[in-house]
């Protein structure tokens, strides 16, 4: 095992009714700009339930947040906010809604372009952030990342700093009960890949991580396909979402080598033709585990036996299985796995690539060697 250092201060209030909590977490006499996404917070009760535990407080709420966030609208929200002398900020919603809301955080502490703070400018300072999730999939509820889509530049850009980390979070599985069966199977999907890309590397003498990754494993797949069958079972509901808080708070990966390849080609993806981020990652990992199959040997194997109880006598034929498994379960939770589903064909190929070397992405994987040559095959399996 690596040497490492973990830190998280995210404080986890789960279950029913946590979001009572909030004056608990947020100072009295507060100005909380409020960040959320559509206006699904209004029809299933949460914002309600926000109103009901901050009496006294000044909120301002700024709406519309995308499902991949917008730097121009980020913007407005970060002038929304000085107009108005927030001093905490409390996004409601998935993924998106947090990660734009640490940007929000950075750029209210910051004199300069915002746009800096995407591009290589070290945060210096944040505002406080809290949020409610709503949606259990990308683990930013305790994490100190965001990733953020500039529209005009075709890309997507990251922020991440310690001081990014929630101060709290609050999960109540109930939340989740009114996303549509296209946001579930993409968060099942985005915390699957992402315990995936910090579990099949090469062995690194780190036992435990590799069995806490194969829990997570296991778990999704038994339970996601529950959450389509029966959207409102709390139990399922709160398995998942503390699946996918726990695939990315920074545990999973200490002391071990990690593959992010999927992620930085995804969001390329996304960048180039707005497919959800969940998607591309399931036409991604297929294929590079496919077009990896030699550099991943060892741990596939291990993959295949531990995960998807496959004991065949030919280790190839179990390979093949256990990818071939992936790709079976991504479909079951609704996500097509192949490009040319999305309509995109051969001919996107070069674009990706392009951005690829445009941001520097040639040297990508556990070791430093999927090339853009590398890159290429695996687009092309990825057909």
């Amino acid at each position: 095992m690596r040497n490492f250092t973990f830190y998280n201060p995210t404080r986890i209030h789960f279950g029913e009714g946590q979001i009572a909590k909030l004056a608990r977490e947020i100072p009295a006499g507060s100005r909380v700009l409020v960040i959320h996404g559509g206006g699904s917070i209004f029809h299933n009760g949460v914002w309600e339930q926000v109103e009901a535990a901050l009496p006294g407080y000044s909120l301002s709420r700024f709406g519309g947040i995308e499902p991949n966030p917008q730097f121009d609208t980020l913007v407005r929200a970060i002038e929304q906010g000085r107009e108005e002398g927030c001093d905490f900020i409390l996004a409601v919603g998935g993924g998106s809604v947090i990660d734009g809301s640490k940007f929000v955080a950075a750029a209210l502490r910051y004199d300069g372009d915002p746009l800096d703070l995407l591009t290589g400018t070290r945060v210096q300072a944040a505002m406080p952030l809290g949020c409610v999730l709503t949606l259990a999939a990308t683990g930013s509820e305790s994490n100190p990342h965001g990733v953020i889509t500039h529209v005009a530049r075709q890309e997507k850009l990251s922020i991440s700093s310690s001081l990014l980390y929630p101060r709290f979070a609050i999960l109540d599985p109930r939340t989740t009960f009114s996303l549509p069966p296209r946001q579930i199977g993409n968060g099942v999907v985005d915390a699957f890949v992402h315990t995936v890309e910090q579990y099949l590397t090469y062995p690194a003498d780190a036992p435990l991580q590799d069995r806490y990754a194969e829990g997570l494993l296991q778990t999704l797949i038994e339970e996601g396909p529950k959450a389509l069958a029966n959207p409102q079972d709390y139990k399922v509901r709160a398995n998942l979402m503390w699946c996918a808080t726990q695939a990315l708070n920074g545990l999973l990966g200490c002391g071990v080598p990690q593959d992010w390849a999927t992620h930085m080609i995804g969001h390329e993806l996304t960048a180039l033709y707005h497919l959800d981020h969940a998607q591309t990652l399931a036409v991604v990992l297929p294929a590079l585990l496919t077009e990896r199959r030699e550099a991943k040997h060892a741990k596939l194997l291990q993959y295949a036996e531990r995960v998807w109880h496959i004991h065949s006598s030919d280790e190839d034929a179990r390979i093949e299985a256990a990818i071939d498994a992936t790709r079976e379960f991504f479909q079951r939770m609704g996500i097509p796995t192949r490009l040319s589903e999305h309509g995109l064909d051969a001919e996107v190929i070069p674009q990706v690539l392009a951005q690829l070397e445009r941001h520097r992405m040639v040297a990508l994987g556990e070791r430093h060697d999927i090339d853009l040559a590398t890159s290429e095959r695996i687009l092309l399996r990825a057909l």
